[in-house]
């Protein structure tokens, strides 16, 4: 028997409506403790799905609130088991005193994400719409909520399902022949399977190759901005963060370390990197910062390369370009342009040039119609694409597998010798569902919610 746990699914901030939930095989009792129908009928009447009018009492018995119930009789709910949700007047004290009167009445707290971990365990959610649960809540972009939305709906485990379903067919049919040699079952030719094999990996690595997308879609794009000292480079994070995130002063090497900021830049939430002014120093601190610049560079999905306009360039200059003109993504920026321009576009080596001024937002709008274009999807944010380092890399593996079950069928392998890859990919594929995920892995992963979700 489920026991039933209850929550305020909603802020703990005043509010116009403040939600408290309710799940488990008593929940409607429980609930019928603290609350009376207006129409003085038991709770237990009530019908699934109808919003119903009622006083919600504490555990004095006193009257905390009118507000509507609303009951869904499980299978057919979220967890699948029964639910009770109150829909409150949102006073937290109302909703704290609420939750006291439930927990005295027999419920007791719900856990982090324990609403959608019963929703996944009784079989409501696989494993790939649960984490999506969580990334819709997460959500800070339009592209990122449809993409976690259509997860939600079952678009990812329906890509994975045919191909999981291909591999079982196939290691079910040499197990029966195996088992069962005198049923009239047909022959087992395991050459009839390499075209099936190949169509299934290319779907896979067709489907890895979303991840990049996937990653900054729901992560943002990494943009590192980096030039020598005295450029301007906090100025314009500062400009694009709108408020004064890093302190601006006349002095180079003001910054020595890296500094980050989320921005949303047109459509594209950049996670910004403002790092110290790359150059020789014999300044220990400084030195240090410099060597995270770098790395930061190294790793960053964007590069954002500033030099001073009002200036000549300097061999400081030419090598920071150097270093930056490596990465498949840069633009370059040529900065104060309100102090005169000794330095054109052409004189730099990139195929994105634009002139800015940070102190006025000058430009600005082109750098976001440029980042932009540079970072638009190609495949559409339909939950269709990977966004989850868990299930990239459990797909991966799978595919892993399915090269090294054709490579044994390419070399003549016996059918068993093959279908051992078979089954460690439909194994890495299980975990991507949660088919075959550990005990471990899934507490993690519902960790990751707020309480009440």
């Amino acid at each position: 028997m489920s026991h039933t746990i209850a929550a305020v699914s909603t802020g703990a901030q005043v509010s116009a409506i403040g939600i408290i939930r309710l799940t488990g095989d008593d929940c409607i009792d429980v609930a019928g403790r603290v609350f009376t129908l207006n129409h003085e009928k038991p709770l237990a009447q009530a019908p699934d799905r109808k919003l119903m009018l009622g006083a919600l009492r504490d555990k004095q018995g006193r009257v905390i609130d009118q507000c509507m119930v609303v009951v869904s009789r499980g299978p057919h709910s979220y967890t699948g088991e029964d639910t009770v949700e109150f829909h409150c007047h949102g006073s937290p004290a109302v909703l704290a005193a609420g939750l006291e009167s439930l927990y005295a009445a027999g419920a007791r707290p719900a856990r982090r994400g324990e609403y959608t971990k019963r929703a996944f365990l009784n079989g409501k959610l696989d494993l790939t719409q649960a984490e999506a649960v969580i990334d819709l809540i997460e959500a800070d972009t339009a592209d990122a909520a449809a993409n976690a939305a259509g997860q939600v709906g079952g678009v990812l485990q329906k890509k994975l399902a045919p191909i999981y379903d291909d591999l079982t067919n196939l290691c079910s049919h040499f197990h029966a022949v195996l088992d069962y040699p005198d049923e009239d079952i047909e022959d087992f030719g395991l050459e009839n399977y390499g075209g099936l094999l190949r169509a299934n990996a290319k779907k896979l690595y067709a489907l890895l190759g979303t991840y990049g997308q996937g990653r900054i879609l729901r992560q943002g794009v990494a943009a590192a901005i980096v030039g020598r000292p005295n450029v301007g480079k906090s100025s314009l994070l500062n400009a694009l963060a709108g408020y004064d995130r890093v302190i601006v002063t006349d002095v180079p090497g003001t910054t020595r370390d890296t500094v980050e900021e989320t921005v949303m830049l047109g459509s594209t939430r950049l996670r910004l990197i403002d790092t110290a002014g790359i150059r020789e120093t014999e300044d220990v601190v400084e030195a240090m910062g410099v060597r995270r610049s770098r790395e930061a560079v190294d790793s960053a999905d964007l590069v954002l390369f500033v030099c001073d306009g009002s200036q000549k360039l300097t061999a400081e200059d030419e090598a920071i370009m150097d270093l930056c003109c490596e990465h498949e993504h840069a633009i370059a920026l040529i900065n104060k342009t309100d102090l005169g321009c000794r330095v054109e576009p052409s004189d730099l080596p990139f195929m994105t040039v634009i002139t800015v001024c940070a102190q006025t937002g000058e430009g600005l709008d082109q750098l976001a119609a440029a980042v932009d274009e540079m970072f638009a999807g190609e495949s559409p944010c339909d939950g269709s694409i990977l966004t989850n380092a868990r299930q990239y890399d459990a797909c991966r593996r799978a595919y892993e597998a399915m090269l090294r079950s054709l490579q044994g069928l390419k070399l003549g392998l016996t059918p068993d010798a093959v279908l051992t890859d078979v089954e460690e990919a439909m194994e890495a594929m299980g975990e991507v569902t949660g088919a075959t995920v550990r005990e471990d892995i899934t507490s993690r992963i519902f960790e990751r919610f707020c309480v009440g979700k």
